[in-house]
């Protein structure tokens, strides 16, 4: 073992029930004692299934978690445990996973845009794979960190409808020209990075990056770098109803790679999965705080809701059986419930373009209840704090709890922008912990097979497809 991890940083846990379970357990607590916190329950043992699945799919890829994606203890510990990278973007995410004792040969300041001090501060800290992809970048880095490796990160799709964060990176025009630069102020180029985020990503854009990306490496060849390094990005999918479109993209990567950059070619294949991990691992709840009614909001003429907001949960496709009779339209009223966190907190996540998710109840509700259309809000005091709008929910009442699955990505953040983050209860059965230790060639200890006392819980696992994997990955130095 590592060491990053043992069993006191989570709650050991037997197959049975499932995280929504628990979960349900933990709500009678906080109820009896009159906190009304929004809470996280994040079950380790799915990000465990994801690193074995992943490792399968992409055998030639090594992993570099996104810190800014989720940087919960628990998560930055188990996936350093099972031996991943770390993508960090400044210098307060180097400074949390360092003190968790990573490396700086498995850390990627992959931040395109860095601030001068923060260059400084990693290279007095041993990090060196950098990226760039514009002269200032490259001016900033040759300055500061003369002994950096770097990667010259390459737009992959220019197109106009493409998501915002596939906008970094340089054309293919202007490779030759910043590698030019590079040869001039002596900085050393590694290798080639591409990002091409995860909003509508079909599965044959990796192809078409990966052949612009061999591009850019012979170009860096023939000016006499080491190229030695390809860097795929994120951009895949990580709940469960999208596990057949991770297969189909894997399938794409490893065909592009055996193209375009066979195992003859001596190059590192490494990426940055985020919501892959993360999503479905987070459970949310939170409580409404207050409650209102406000008259029905009329979609515009193009059928968007009038005035800007976060992205919207989808209504139930089918009416609920529980809806009320017809009523005269002018007379329709829209019930706004205002939770105990918001989109400066655990809903962020819908800043980064992340759909929210549809919420749940603890208990069904009664049959006899008739479902109204309803609104989410944030905590009272910020008009902006919109989650939701045109869900159909029975009428709830203050202290009320919602569950929100999928929470996992973008809600939890290094620097949070003030007040306290949601308590975190990890859990992770004891099969997903035993696979850890297999993963990484522990012996199974006496007893092992010995019935434990401890909560029951079902992370979804499937050990006998997880074994599959050889437990030989762990990342040697890249640099």
């Amino acid at each position: 073992m590592n060491g990053y991890l043992n069993e006191s940083n989570f709650m050991m846990v037997e197959e049975g029930f499932t995280t929504r379970d628990l979960l349900e357990n933990l709500l009678v607590e906080p109820c009896q004692a009159g906190d009304q916190q929004a809470f996280f329950v994040a079950d380790l043992g799915d990000i465990v299934k994801k690193h074995l699945q992943f490792l399968k799919a992409l055998p030639r890829v090594k992993p570099f978690f996104p810190v800014k994606c989720n940087s919960s203890e628990g998560v930055i510990r188990l996936l350093a445990e099972l031996g991943t990278g770390f993508a960090c973007t400044n210098k307060a995410e180097i400074a949390w996973v360092q003190s968790i004792g990573v490396p700086p040969d498995k850390i990627f300041y992959s931040s395109p845009c860095k601030q001068v001090a923060h260059i400084k501060y990693a290279a007095s800290h041993g990090v060196q794979l950098m990226a760039f992809d514009n002269e200032v970048e490259l001016s900033k880095v040759a300055r500061s960190h003369p002994g950096a490796r770097m990667l010259l990160g390459i737009a992959a799709d220019s197109s106009p409808s493409a998501h915002p964060s596939m906008r970094f990176g340089t054309t293919l025009k202007s490779c030759r020209h910043l590698l030019e630069m590079a040869k001039e102020q002596a900085v050393e180029v590694v290798g080639i990075s591409f990002h091409l985020g995860s909003r509508g990503l079909e599965p044959q854009a990796f192809a078409q990056a990966v052949a612009a990306a061999q591009l850019a490496f012979d170009m860096g060849t023939e000016l006499g770098f080491q190229m030695r390094l390809l860097d795929i990005g994120g951009g895949f999918p990580g709940t469960e109803d999208t596990r057949a479109r991770f297969k189909e993209m894997a399938a794409v990567i490893n065909s592009a790679l055996d193209s375009y950059f066979p195992d003859g070619r001596r190059v590192e294949i490494m990426a940055r999965p985020g919501r892959y991990y993360i999503t479905s691992a987070f459970t949310l709840a939170a409580t409404i705080t207050a409650r209102e009614e406000a008259p029905m909001e009329h979609p515009s003429s193009d059928g968007a809701w009038d005035g800007t907001s976060p992205p919207e949960c989808p209504s139930p496709p089918e009416p609920s059986p529980c809806s009320s009779p017809e009523e005269d339209p002018a007379n329709k009223k829209n019930l706004v419930y205002h939770l105990s966190d918001g989109i400066y907190g655990a809903f962020s996540c819908l800043l980064f373009d992340s759909p929210c998710p549809t919420p749940q109840l603890p208990k069904r509700p009664c049959p006899d209840h008739p479902s109204h259309s309803s609104s989410l809000r944030g905590p009272l005091g910020h008009a902006d704090d919109r989650l939701a709008d045109g869900l159909a929910l029975p009428q709830l009442q203050v202290g009320d709890w919602l569950i929100f699955e999928d929470m996992g990505a973008y809600s939890i953040s290094t620097a949070p922008p003030g007040g306290p983050q949601p308590h975190v209860t990890y859990a992770m059965s004891r099969t997903a912990w035993k696979t850890v230790q297999l993963f990484l060639g522990k012996p199974p200890q006496p007893g092992d097979d010995h019935e434990s006392i401890c909560t029951p819980l079902s992370c979804g696992w499937e050990m006998a497809e997880s074994l599959c994997v050889t437990p030989v990955f762990a990342p040697a130095g890249i640099i």
